[in-house]
């Protein structure tokens, strides 16, 4: 018995209270000359304007955030008040936390993904928590370009890889209609969206059933793309041009030419590719390739509309490696 509540101990400090203290460190411990976010009393007006009016439940969240933060200041925290204004404002704090929140779903997640049919090296409880704060450091170290979006995006796109898996070991419908729904609600959030779709397809994907004339794999993926493209084009088709535009600039020259974004990109290369080496079976590395070759469009997209600096945008391609690597795939096709 006391085993078992010491191990919970454990796990809830590791998985939970570890993740939020780094994000704290994050937030608070050094400022980043990237953004200044912690100046803003209230969203700030490009939230709404550009192609950032688009991810519209991180906005609206955004907006709640706030408020519900300058009601807790004015009433309930004024002893606080002080020591709040001096680091931040209540938007940087609303920020935070609703970025806490949906961290701590995401570490939650990726401990289930880690716990679920794993290679048998992360059988052993100390190397899978190894793991597993990999994952945490690389969303916190990409924290230095804080966003309302980006934390909310990943948490979507890993529970979508967890539907994925679950999917693909049990054959049960009920996730893949799941998985349809929070694709559509995720490209609420953000266009990263697409990148589930990549997964799954990398996973179905089978070159021998193509050649064969086994095309389910296709009729399995259409809808998703649909669940994607729908809330997609629907948002540009309604909401006002005159405030939005489908990107914010194109990039690629500066990709190509800034130290920093060619730093940005070195860093993604080196990670993936030792991410890559760390699998350790054929199964994993075929998948892995073939997520990579599915997500091509969206690497395309930030190499015109994204700056490689910002290698939060890597982020999802960096965690879903590192679950390939863990996971065991003997069953899925090839």
């Amino acid at each position: 018995m006391f085993k078992i509540f010491d191990e919970k101990i454990n796990g809830f400090l590791f998985v939970i209270i570890l993740p939020l203290l780094l994000f704290a460190m994050s937030y608070y411990g050094f400022e980043s000359s990237y953004t200044r976010l912690k100046t803003s009393d209230r969203p700030p007006s490009f939230l709404f304007t550009s192609v950032y009016s688009y991810r519209v439940i991180p906005n609206y969240l955004s907006v709640q955030m706030t408020d519900l933060m300058e009601y807790l200041i004015n009433n309930h925290l004024s002893g606080f008040r002080d020591f709040l204004s001096k680091n931040g404002t209540p938007f940087y704090h609303g920020l935070f936390l609703m970025n806490s929140f949906f961290l701590v779903i995401c570490s939650l997640v990726i401990n289930t993904i880690l716990k679920f049919k794993t290679v048998d090296f992360l059988l052993n409880i100390n190397v899978r928590r190894i793991i597993h704060l990999l994952c945490v450091f690389f969303i916190v170290i990409t924290q230095y370009a804080p966003t309302n979006c980006d934390t909310i995006a990943l948490c979507c796109y890993l529970i979508g890889v967890l539907l994925t898996l679950k999917y693909i070991h049990t054959n049960k419908n009920g996730y893949y209609f799941i998985l349809i729904v929070l694709i559509a609600l995720s490209t609420l959030v953000r266009e990263t969206a697409c990148i589930n779709i990549a997964f799954f397809a990398a996973v179905l994907f089978s070159v021998k059933e193509l050649k064969e004339g086994n095309y389910q794999f296709i009729w399995k993926v259409i809808p998703l793309v649909i669940a994607f493209l729908v809330p997609y084009l629907g948002l540009r088709a309604v909401m006002n041009h005159e405030h939005t535009t489908f990107v914010e600039g194109i990039y690629i020259s500066k990709n190509f030419s800034s130290p920093f974004n060619l730093a940005g990109l070195l860093f993604a290369v080196i990670v993936l590719y030792f991410i890559y080496k760390l699998c350790v079976n054929e199964e994993s590395r075929t998948v892995f390739k073939k997520y990579l070759f599915f997500s091509l469009p969206y690497l395309a997209m930030i190499t015109l509309v994204g700056l490689f600096w910002e290698v939060r945008l890597f982020l999802p391609l960096i965690l879903t490696g590192i679950i390939m690597a863990s996971h065991q795939f003997k069953n899925t096709k090839q």
